[in-house]
């Protein structure tokens, strides 16, 4: 199966400029969401993992589907202001703005190895967020694995150079 194909592109969403890939187009369809999560799932295996971490919010709709199939806990890596006990907070950069993202401090063990999932990489700012929450927890990122790469924005390769294992399903361009 062809998972591009389920891949809506939307201009100039969520501003100018921007090339928004939709992929509430693939989880609507059964069975291209259920090939997605077989992906992943494969995927991981590669990897030793105590929990699986997710971004908000599209992560959480993969992640907790393979949290699910492989018997891990899950773990909501949130909006600012979206959590109710202490929290950990990185800010950071998008391709369109600034953000905050965070994740209760009771949420990691130390040392646990942490398996992060996300619908799409761009320049990679979330996802460096991401690790950076992981690491404030003194737990450790054991791999990213997206849906979608946008590749021609070097999140992925960024990534890689910061010495963070990463895969994706999907590879295209971000413009």
């Amino acid at each position: 199966m062809n998972l591009k194909e389920f891949i809506r592109s939307i201009q100039d969403y969520p501003k100018k400029g921007i090339l928004f890939r939709d992929i509430t187009t693939l989880i609507k369809d059964k069975n291209a969401f259920a090939e997605t999560i077989d992906q992943i799932v494969e995927k991981s295996k590669k990897y030793n993992f105590d929990k699986i971490a997710a971004i908000e919010s599209r992560g959480f709709v993969f992640a907790s589907a393979v949290s699910y199939i492989l018997n891990k806990p899950f773990v909501m890596l949130r909006k600012k202001n979206k959590l109710p006990a202490d929290v950990h907070s990185v800010d950071f950069e998008l391709e369109y703005g600034t953000a905050t993202i965070e994740v209760h401090k009771d949420s990691f063990e130390v040392n646990d190895n942490v398996l992060i999932i996300d619908d799409l990489i761009a320049t990679g700012g979330t996802a460096e967020a991401a690790a950076k929450l992981i690491e404030i927890s003194k737990a450790k990122v054991a791999a990213f694995i997206f849906v979608i790469n946008l590749f021609d924005l070097n999140g992925y390769d960024n990534l890689i150079k910061k010495n963070y294992k990463v895969e994706n399903l999907i590879e295209v361009p971000g413009h």
